[in-house]
């Protein structure tokens, strides 16, 4: 019996832990046996009476209950589309938008036009464009004649007739066919109101794009009903999409039977009589505030509420009372966002204070991100030191350099910002003024901006007038502000890319790699890409070409591939050269291609593959950007291997090597951007060809393009290591690069310093 119950302890302290798991299974299966004995039961007791079905509650159509969709509430039912495609019909390839915004419907938020005339173009539109045009998406102006020279910046539509009527439908009639199906609002302003465009901006993110809108400043028709407004075109007024496609149609006939002195009143009267909308002044919670100025009123003084709220401002007679009004109206605005600043800080003191940190738990300065906290040694961030006359890290790695350009500019603006600060503290008490700067450290926190820390040498003054001289040690921060996505022209992967190698006698002996390779990548997969060679003769070898060519063997080579792949052909092209200028080269190549080729100009030891050929088409814009990777160049394997087993060249991480920063010998660039800088050097440098040597394409798209230069590493660009020859003839510059790339490509300096290591102790032994 004893046995008996310790058996049966030990079996139920082996089933405790499952025992609420076993109760509950029970309990679920109890009551859904429980609850379909329950249905079942009501099922039966169900009684029909004779006559037609009653309907369903709510009002709902038989149909609906009976589970069937019912016509026009298909909407709320998700269906499955079975894929099904005609085997008899032949197969067409699915073409996909180029954005998937237009794909799937999207359209942009706003548009904005700006009527004109001839005689204000060159002011008013000019002080409107100035001011609030780079705040919107788009803006086009519109006029009825042009001048002679449209001011710089500006996009111009004229339509030959300077009557406002005709401009007025014309107008409408340009925007529908352009952009109609593009945007969700159409604003349109005169050139002598001033619009604060945040404001609108904001405005036409509170509306719903589904209603017909015609917002603005509400004015009554002269002798007609009173119920009907028009918006005042001085004050500017908000079109909907959806509006303006319906008003499209009846366009030429408020043409033809409107009569009116003033577009706006015509615009107004064309809208009321064929769509039954009225214009109003506020919508949907959202109201359209206005301010009409006097004569000569100054902005400066204007504090009442109505003038702050006003999203308009008319009239506006002058350019220099259209830029009064604009820093008045950015003053208000930024007297705002630093009390929204301030209301923001103090409520997050206030809930930090009930975190389970505390008041501890509050960062500084208040709202921004903490500074970031490094894991381990290799993550801390380095503070650079400077003065106000000298940055001791300098971007050359040299230990000390003169700090100028926007270096200076920034250190001096965070000198002043900070005594500024200093004596807003501390003011009416005392005053500071800036002696000397002791110290200054600054790093950039990618997590939250850049930091400085300044050791000031400040005079103090106090309202009688007695001074000190007191260090005193500040630290500030440049936050990062918002983050804003630079529009980029559309670029696709289908681009032909023209491979350009230059060969001097130095470089025979990694000319079949580079073949084979360009052959495995690209002539195999059948890329879109071609190759042109440049054989550079030196004059010594260029006069026994008769009888011994240097280049033989690899002319030969290139009759080998051209027999393998008969649809390739592969020109060369021989020049006679003592210094081989990249400029003066591809002076040779511009000129015996299409302008619209995008070249990628190669060295001997790059290993062509087809994911590096794709990033130099996307990379590269015509008349907007080129591109000069910089390539992964792998480190001399007998220092960093010392025998042993190398990598495998197969891994699919880069080690063992460095990104060759002074290197500039690979880049893709299309050739009219290229012969289009190439004439303002040979403008600059009139008949000094002696120049060219001393400059390479990276040196003539720098200075002379205008265009954006995208400098960065490429890891789908690797190269095995080699010793470049560098020849002394050329720029001192252009030397000292390739002599440092030769010393920098040796290995690391834990390699470097294990090699010096081993050799001494070979030498003491």
């Amino acid at each position: 019996a004893v046995a008996a119950a310790m058996r049966l302890s030990a079996v139920l302290s082996a089933l405790r832990p499952a025992l609420p798991l076993l109760l509950g299974l029970s309990l679920g299966c109890s009551l859904s046996l429980l609850r379909a004995s329950w249905s079942h039961g009501a099922a039966e007791e169900r009684c029909l009476a004779p006559g037609p079905p009653a309907l369903p509650a709510h009002g709902a159509p038989p149909e609906a209950a009976e589970g069937r969709p019912v016509p026009g509430h298909e909407d709320f039912r998700p269906r499955i589309v079975p894929y099904y495609r005609d085997p008899n019909k032949p197969y067409k390839k699915v073409l996909r938008t180029r954005y998937i915004q237009t794909e799937l419907g999207f359209h942009e938020r706003l548009f904005v036009a700006v009527l004109t005339s001839k005689a204000t173009l060159n002011t008013l539109a000019v002080a409107v464009n100035k001011t609030v045009a780079h705040h919107f998406p788009r803006l086009l102006y519109f006029t009825g004649l042009r001048s002679a020279k449209v001011p710089h910046g500006m996009v111009l539509v004229a339509h030959g007739d300077e009557r406002p009527i005709w401009l007025m439908y014309e107008t409408m009639n340009y925007i529908h066919q352009h952009f109609g199906s593009d945007y969700d609002w159409f604003y349109i302003m005169q050139d002598d109101t001033y619009a604060q465009a945040e404001q609108v901006k904001a405005l036409v993110t509170h509306l719903s794009i589904n209603q017909d809108v015609y917002l603005g400043r509400a004015e009554e028709f002269i002798g007609g009903d009173e119920q009907a407004r028009y918006c005042h075109g001085g004050f500017g007024y908000l079109l909907s999409r959806s509006l303006l496609l319906k008003l499209h149609p009846h366009l030429d006939s408020c043409r033809n039977e409107i009569l009116s002195v003033r577009p706006d009143e015509w615009l107004g009267r064309c809208i009321i009589d064929f769509l039954g909308i009225t214009c109003v002044s506020q919508l949907q919670g959202q109201h359209y505030h206005t301010y009409e100025l006097a004569k000569n009123t100054e902005p400066e003084k204007k504090e009442e509420e109505e003038f702050q709220a006003a999203l308009a401002v008319h009239p506006v007679s002058d350019m220099t009372l259209m830029y009064r009004l604009h820093k008045q109206f950015s003053r208000i605005q930024l007297d705002r966002v630093y009390q929204e600043i301030q209301d923001l800080q103090m409520q997050i003191r206030n809930l930090t204070a009930l975190t389970p940190a505390g008041e501890a738990g509050v960062t500084w300065p208040v709202g921004i991100n903490a500074p970031f906290l490094p894991k381990s040694r290799f993550e801390v961030i380095s503070w650079d030191y400077f003065t106000e006359q000298h940055l001791f890290s300098c971007p050359d790695g040299s230990p000390k350099c003169e700090l100028s350009g926007a270096s200076k500019a920034d250190v001096s603006e965070i000198i002043e910002s900070a005594v500024e600060q200093l004596n807003r503290l501390y003011q009416p008490l005392l005053r500071f003024s800036k002696r000397q700067l002791l110290n200054g450290y600054r790093r950039f926190d990618p997590t939250r901006g850049m930091e400085y820390t300044l050791d000031l040498l400040l005079e103090a003054a106090t309202q009688k007038g007695h001074s000190r001289v007191l260090a005193k040690r500040v630290s500030l921060v440049r936050p990062l502000s918002k983050v804003e996505i630079i529009p980029m022209p559309y670029v696709t992967e289908a681009t032909r890319v023209q491979l350009v190698l230059p060969l001097t006698v130095q470089d025979l002996d990694f000319v079949a790699n580079f073949l084979d390779m360009f052959a495995m990548n690209t002539l195999d997969t059948h890329d879109n890409a071609l190759l042109t060679l440049l054989f550079i003769y030196h004059p010594y070898d260029a006069q026994r070409v008769g009888q011994v060519d240097v280049f033989a063997g690899v002319k030969a080579m290139i009759g080998e591939l051209e027999k393998r792949y008969a649809e390739v052909k592969i020109p060369w092209i021989s020049v006679k050269t003592e210094v081989p200028s990249q400029v003066k080269l591809m002076d040779i190549v511009s000129k015996k291609h299409p302008v619209d080729t995008l070249f990628f100009l190669a060295s001997v030891w790059t290993e062509i593959n087809m994911e590096f050929l794709n990033r130099c088409r996307m990379n590269t814009i015509s008349n907007w950007q080129v591109f000069f990777p910089v390539h992964f160049q792998e480190f001399n394997p007998a220092l960093v291997y010392r025998g042993e087993q190398t990598a495998s060249s197969n891994t699919d991480f880069l080690r063992d090597g460095h990104f060759d920063r002074h290197s500039f010998a690979e880049a893709c660039f299309y050739n009219s951007d290229y012969m289009t800088a190439r004439t303002k050097l040979a403008a600059d440098i009139l008949d000094r060809d002696e120049v060219l040597e001393s400059m390479e394409v990276f040196d003539v798209f720098l200075h002379y393009s205008g265009l954006h230069l995208f400098r960065a590493v490429e890891p789908g660009l690797v190269q095995k290591y080699t010793l470049r020859s560098c020849n002394p003839r050329l720029s001192e510059e252009l030397y000292h690069r390739c002599v440092l790339s030769n010393l920098e490509g040796l290995a690391s300096r834990s390699h470097l310093a294990m090699a010096l290591f081993e050799q001494e102790q070979a030498n003491s032994t």
